[in-house]
C-alpha cells in the first residue's frame, strides 16, 4: 500500500482560462480565493509572476504557527494560461518540499476546468511530514469556490 502524498480537487469554472491564470499571477490577489482563511496579504508591490524562479511573499496567520508569520514562495513551474506552481519556505530558507500546483484547462471560450493540487512528495523532514496535509481537502474546495467567485 502506497500513502497518498497529494490532494486533488477539481472545479469547472465559468471564465476563460486567460482571465483565471491572471488572477492566478497576482500576489495581491491570493488572499481573495484563499480557502484555508490563512493568507492575510501579500508583500506590497509584487509584480505579476511570469518566471519559474520568481519568488512572492504572503503575510499569513494560523494560531498552530503561533499566530502572524510569513511565507515565501518560489515559482516552479508556469505555462502561460495553462498552470503555474509555486513552493513555499519560510522567509531564507529552502522550500521543505511541498507546493501548490494550478492546472487549468479550457473548456471552451469562457469555461476552464481548474484542478488544484496540494503536493507533498518530496518532503524529506520527517517531523514536516508527520504534519502533512496540513490543509484538509475542504480548504482546497473552498480555495476553488471562491475562484470562481471572483468571476460570478
Amino acid at each position: 500500500m502506497t500513502e497518498e502524498k497529494q490532494i486533488v480537487v477539481t472545479r469547472v469554472i465559468d471564465a476563460p482560462a486567460e482571465q483565471i491564470f491572471d488572477v492566478l499571477t497576482d500576489p495581491a490577489r491570493h488572499q481573495e480565493f484563499d480557502g484555508s482563511g490563512m493568507i492575510v496579504s501579500a508583500e506590497a508591490n509584487i509584480p505579476r509572476l511570469q518566471a519559474v524562479g520568481e519568488k512572492f511573499s504572503m503575510n499569513m496567520h494560523h494560531e498552530s504557527q503561533g499566530g502572524d508569520y510569513q511565507m515565501e514562495n518560489e515559482v516552479v513551474s508556469i505555462v502561460v494560461n495553462e498552470l503555474i506552481a509555486w513552493a513555499p519556505a519560510r522567509p531564507g530558507e529552502e522550500p521543505p518540499g511541498w507546493k501548490w500546483i494550478y492546472l487549468l484547462a479550457s473548456r471552451g471560450p469562457n469555461t476552464t476546468r481548474v484542478v488544484l493540487t496540494y503536493d507533498w512528495e518530496n518532503v524529506t523532514d520527517e517531523e514536516i511530514a508527520a504534519n502533512l496535509p496540513a490543509i484538509p481537502a475542504e480548504a482546497l474546495e473552498e480555495s476553488l469556490n471562491r475562484l470562481a467567485a471572483v468571476f460570478a
